[in-house]
């Protein structure tokens, strides 16, 4: 059948422009080239694609009811998250029932909570959005970055905590800035971007990127280089690299950490293609001639750090292919002689903290965290019992007090936040138990084999009544990339969808981090490949298990979920009813030339390199797109103002599928106009996001019948 929506005319054409481009030998044809530009023509296209998604999904039978129950569901349950101690005081960020954004809180010592900073107070745009914060290590002063309408452009608002004044104001350019208090509680160090010679092409707009020194109270532009390529001989930096600077809150020592890649360090347990040096604290009052020592390179791969007074310990998978931690003391910064705390095993170890005289360590096993403590220097680890089957989204730890804040959260718990004493959890009772009932959902974890035999964790999230009868609606995602884990998340919203029989599948796919760093190269490159058909693999299996069938079955990415749902598109058309792919990564062998493209590279590979291109053409899906073949319905999304993955990538797989699809099913392009990659979203945005998206796949599924 057929899938018709409505009598509104067709989305605007695109002009065709081929643009081709050989590249070791390999030639390549780009028909839409000219989107690149961002120019005044490709957003008059834009716009009108923006117009025609828009009366298109707004004429969907079932989006109005489906929209009303999330709105329910989702503004019933307050939203705590990014909890972090300083002082004797507890911030995190809240979004309570109503309210439209994050906002955020300070705990006084004896439990009275209030409103420390409000982003809808910022005048300007259609909203504003808190990226980050970080509390001076006495908590009398936060540094918080403010963005406007997913731009991610961060300015940074320095406020007195016992005032809640604004101080000062840092102009926009901190995206990425890793932000680290100096002792005094009245100076900082942080990343920032500088501005690019003018008429610079967005592939050269983010090179060279520093770490200056801000003392509140002085003119920001006037603020000291204090980690930049070529101002210290001892810190090897290229164009691409991005150097932060950390200074832990207690002993003598601090770290510099110089990115290669694209992720972090937005948190101590974020780091990937990383070197680590570490100097003197005092030697900061001299930049150019620190004595930086060099303790790791991307090569050691180290994922994530703590530090005590004295020691540093390290997150690596070197010799380790699920990692273990290893004990660095400052004055012998030699890796080749560090201490191995808590060996490798079969699960993989994430992230490592220090408390009081317990180390603190989180796994991950199967798809689920463990937490361990082991007394320091150097005990055997044992189990900490934890209440949820789910995820530590949050691993919060104060370096005067002997305790830690845990966030948990599951497929099927709503988020609680518990307080680790050195020996056992207690609840804290600040996040608040959730009115949404999830009571008959149940989530398991199958393994199911790919085609080479391996075999593929698959979540599966449906009513506990829900027969296997092959006719239930069935929305897989996965994202497979970065060595990136798909945690257990509470969605309360989601309820919408197991209420009318819906399954919700997530597929942890090779190039992900389930496994460790194996799992992560075995999707990696010149083996993207496998990311693409474990996620096919995985659709089928949800076949033959009897959970749907191919006109009741979608795919789901996001951002470089593109790359496996794109590959299972252009691959497999006939499988699916429709996809849904939001902020995708869809022309691999041009993401490079964009303004986040350099930092992707280590990652995904270069057109330079015969190895690296092969491996790009791999994830690309826009070239693979063929003329009159039968395409399932698509939904794409964009943010106008997205910088990690611009535009014109849905544009351009929108435009070539519009042009080349025979089903005569809809191809849509949803533009969100005050909005980017999708941090920052107001409620209501993710609210109608998620209405258009399931509201879409009943649809098809229905013209499936």
């Amino acid at each position: 059948m057929i899938m018709r929506m409505s009598d509104i005319s067709g989305p605007p054409i695109a002009r065709v422009d081929v643009v081709r481009d050989v590249h070791h030998g390999i030639t390549l044809d780009d028909a839409y080239r000219w989107m690149e530009a961002d120019g005044e023509e490709f957003h008059r296209w834009l716009d009108g694609q923006a117009s025609h998604a828009r009366e298109q999904l707004d004429t969907l039978p079932r989006r109005e009811e489906l929209l009303t129950r999330i709105r329910e569901l989702g503004g019933a349950l307050p939203q705590y998250s990014d909890f972090t101690l300083a002082g004797d005081r507890i911030f995190y960020l809240a979004r309570e029932p109503g309210a439209s954004v994050l906002v955020l809180m300070v705990r006084e010592p004896e439990g009275a909570s209030r409103v420390l900073f409000d982003p809808d107070t910022v005048p300007g745009e259609a909203h504003h959005a808190i990226a980050w914060y970080v509390p001076s290590p006495d908590g009398r002063h936060i540094a918080c970055a403010v963005f406007p309408s997913g731009s991610e452009e961060s300015t940074i608002q320095v406020i007195d905590v016992g005032s809640s004044a604004i101080l000062e104001t840092i102009p926009p350019t901190t995206r990425f800035a890793f932000l680290s208090w100096l002792e005094d509680g009245r100076s900082f160090v942080f990343h920032r971007f500088v501005a690019p010679p003018a008429g610079a092409p967005p592939e050269e707009r983010r090179l060279d990127s520093r770490s200056f020194l801000h003392r509140l109270g002085t003119d920001p532009a006037r603020d000291e280089v204090v980690l930049a390529r070529g101002l210290n001989p001892h810190v090897e930096l290229t164009p691409q690299d991005r150097p932060f600077l950390v200074v832990p809150p207690r002993g003598e020592w601090m770290l510099a950490i110089v990115s290669h890649g694209a992720l972090g360090p937005w948190t101590s347990e974020q780091l990937s293609d990383c070197s680590l040096y570490v100097a003197p604290r005092a030697a900061l009052a001299d930049p150019a001639t620190c004595p930086w020592r060099k303790v790791a390179g991307a090569a050691d791969g180290v994922t994530a750090f703590a530090t005590s007074h004295d020691t540093l310990y390290l997150v690596s998978h070197r010799d380790a292919p699920r990692s273990h931690v290893l004990a660095v003391p400052f004055a012998v910064p030699d890796l080749s002689r560090a201490r191995v705390v808590v060996p490798a095993g079969e699960r993989v170890v994430e992230a490592v903290r220090v408390v009081g005289d317990r180390l603190l360590v989180r796994d991950l096993d199967g798809g689920v965290h463990r937490v361990r403590h082991a007394p320091l220097p150097g005990g055997e680890p044992a189990d900490l019992p934890l209440p949820v089957e789910g995820a530590i989204w949050e691993l919060t730890t104060h370096p005067e007090r002997p305790e830690a804040l845990l966030l948990t959260a599951g497929w099927t718990d709503a988020p609680r936040l518990y307080r680790y004493d050195g020996e056992t959890l207690e609840d804290t009772g600040l996040a608040p138990r959730s009115p949404v009932d999830f009571g008959d959902v149940h989530a398991r974890t199958l393994h199911v084999p790919a085609r080479d035999g391996t075999r593929i964790p698959l979540t599966v999230i449906h009513h506990k009544d829900l027969e296997l009868d092959g006719d239930n609606p069935v929305l897989l995602t996965g994202y497979g990339s970065h060595g990136m884990s798909e945690l257990p998340e509470f969605r309360p919203e989601m309820l919408a969808w197991y209420e009318r029989g819906g399954v919700y599948a997530v597929a942890h796919l090779r190039g992900g981090g389930a496994y460790g760093r194996e799992w992560h190269e075995a999707g990696r490159g010149l083996r993207k490949e496998a990311t693409i058909t474990d996620f096919i693999d995985c659709a089928e299996h949800l076949i033959a298990l009897g959970y749907t069938r191919q006109g009741r079955l979608a795919g789901e990415g996001v951002s470089a979920g593109g790359i496996p749902t794109g590959g299972a598109l252009v691959r497999r058309p006939e499988l699916w009813a429709a996809m849904a792919m939001q902020v995708p990564t869809v022309n691999a062998t041009r993401t490079e030339f964009s303004e986040n493209g350099p930092i992707n590279v280590p990652e995904f590979g270069s057109v330079t390199t015969e190895d690296g291109l092969r491996g790009l053409l791999i994830a690309d899906a826009y070239l693979r797109v063929e003329d009159s073949v039968p395409y399932p319905a698509v939904l794409l999304t964009t943010g106008r103002r997205d910088a990690r993955v611009p535009p014109w990538q849905p544009a351009k797989l929108a435009a070539r599928l519009q042009a080349a699809s025979a089903s005569g099913r809809p191809v849509l392009l949803r533009v969100e106009e005050h909005g980017g990659h999708g941090a920052g979203s107001t409620r209501e945005q993710e609210h109608a996001l998620l209405a258009d998206v399931l509201a879409f796949l009943l649809h098809a599924f229905e013209a499936s019948r």
